[in-house]
């Protein structure tokens, strides 16, 4: 069921204006929403109404795409938008948020952008002011704590108020077109589930690329790191859909459980091996982009033991995957901004073209999320001509570029799909409470394994792939990794 109102924390940051905000008005231009839909935002900002909408033109002015504005469809959706300011620390506010937000009996639907030591205030605020009722679910945006522990807190408190199945945890990747078109390309094609195991698949890499630095992200990234803010949410969830199981049906609680299965059955890196399947790592000063820029610490201001890359060797333990390496890499102030999935396949076991000089080279599949779409496939073939010197065998792609192929169909933004599907209560493309502590439990044997091994990031020159010892990683095994 389509609730009424949205209630938008958060309403004046950085995510609310890049994708928020555009996302909620490219619903309503497309109709999407239904008519009555009310939008609240609240924040600490003390603005009216009207300064708030006109916070919203200023936002999507800057961030829609040209061909999206529309005067008429901006106007009208700015109708939509109210404002109350409000002090999430404390419980005096909530009260006038309730008077702003009115009857909640016809469905009311929270998206919380907040810092983690706010989410415990903020629940019993809501609950307090009457905000967390049977009609009410909550959309929950990370970080959702730094270990398991502050994890299970915010989620005890958030269940306090809001039970399992009105609880929504938000991971924007799992929004992204590509990743739901892994899944078809799993489970909607025959030709490669047989393949997709130990027997067919000789190593996975996963690899999740920045080329900025902090960003003004100093508060947060400093006491994050990429371990807790890559791995632990985004790369864990893209590696337990490459290699889940098949579920019954594409519904939540299918889904979720063959998710579930993946997390658990991840061999843990502790102190007796972190130090021999991970590497950490932290930009020094070097070239991005053609422009020198600064190092870590130089950025920050003072030093620190933060880590801004990680590599990965990891292990899913069950009859599937046996013996197959998942390489995960992920990093700030890297040549390229990418996300991507490869699958490495095994050689065929007998080549017949061996006599006559052909050379062969295993199947590779890349799926790209970003920048750009597509999934390519590279597949052997003979080249053109009599072959009288011998066969020539030549690697060549196959394509599906999601743009190209799909070009009459609007491209969306990850948050538009996970924004209607939180109001309407589709909750497939959400991450359930024991996905998020299966993640944080393999996370913290990993940095309880850096701490017992004595082990801090080692430089890297702005605008590298790494430090090298995560090209040894991979090359002890005779793998080198895909850039």
């Amino acid at each position: 069921m389509a609730f009424e109102t949205l209630l938008l924390f958060g309403a004046t940051g950085d995510l609310a204006r890049r994708m928020l905000l555009p996302s909620l008005y490219a619903l309503h231009a497309d109709g999407l929403v239904a008519a009555h839909l009310r939008i609240v935002g609240t924040a600490r900002s003390d603005l009216d109404d009207g300064a708030y909408r006109d916070f919203a033109r200023a936002a999507l002015e800057e961030f829609l795409p040209e061909e999206r504005k529309d005067a008429g469809a901006l106007a009208s959706f700015l109708e939509r938008l109210s404002y109350q300011p409000l002090d999430a620390s404390t419980p005096e506010g909530f009260p006038a948020l309730a008077d702003k937000v009115g009857d909640t009996s016809k469905g009311m639907a929270i998206f919380l952008s907040t810092a983690p030591f706010l989410f415990e205030p903020t629940i019993a605020g809501l609950k307090s002011a009457g905000l967390a009722g049977d009609n009410v679910r909550i959309g929950l945006e990370k970080p959702l704590g730094t270990d398991l522990a502050s994890s299970r807190e915010i989620n005890d408190a958030v269940a306090a108020a809001f039970p399992e199945e009105r609880t929504f945890r938000i991971d924007h990747y799992l929004g992204k077109e590509t990743v739901q078109n892994l899944l078809a390309l799993r489970f909607a094609n025959m030709m490669f589930e047989p393949l997709w195991n130990a027997n067919g698949i000789d190593h996975v890499q996963i690899t999740v690329s920045e080329t900025v630095g902090l960003e003004g992200r100093v508060g947060f990234y400093d006491g994050a790191g990429a371990l807790r803010d890559m791995v632990q949410n985004h790369m864990l969830q893209l590696l337990a859909l490459v290699a889940m199981e098949p579920p019954a049906s594409f519904d939540a609680t299918a889904v979720r459980d063959e998710k579930v299965k993946v997390l658990r059955s991840l061999r843990r890196i502790d102190a007796d091996s972190a130090a021999t399947h991970s590497v950490t790592g932290q930009y020094g000063a070097g070239a991005s982009k053609g422009e020198a820029v600064p190092g870590y610490a130089d950025e920050l201001g003072k030093p620190s033991d933060t880590e801004t890359f990680v590599a990965i060797k990891a292990h899913v333990d069950n009859w599937r995957w046996h013996g197959v390496p998942f390489y995960l890499r992920t990093g700030k102030r890297l040549p390229t901004r990418q996300s991507e999935i490869f699958i490495q396949f095994k050689n065929i076991p007998h080549s017949i073209f061996a006599k006559k000089g052909g050379k062969l080279q295993a199947n590779k599949m890349i799926i790209r999320l970003q920048p750009e779409e597509n999934i390519r496939l590279q597949v052997m073939a003979k080249e053109p001509g009599l072959d009288r010197g011998g066969i020539v065998l030549r690697e060549v792609p196959l394509d599906l570029s999601l743009t190209h192929a799909f070009a009459g169909a609007r491209r969306r933004i990850a948050y538009e799909r996970l924004l209607l599907d939180l109001i309407e209560g589709d909750p497939t493309l959400f991450v359930r409470r024991d996905e998020v502590e299966a993640q944080w439990d393999w996370i913290d044997a990993i940095r309880a394994g850096w701490a017992a091994n004595g082990m801090t990031p080692k430089t890297y020159g702005a605008g590298s792939w790494g430090p090298s010892a995560a090209i040894a990683l991979t090359e002890r095994d005779g793998v080198t990794w895909h850039d």
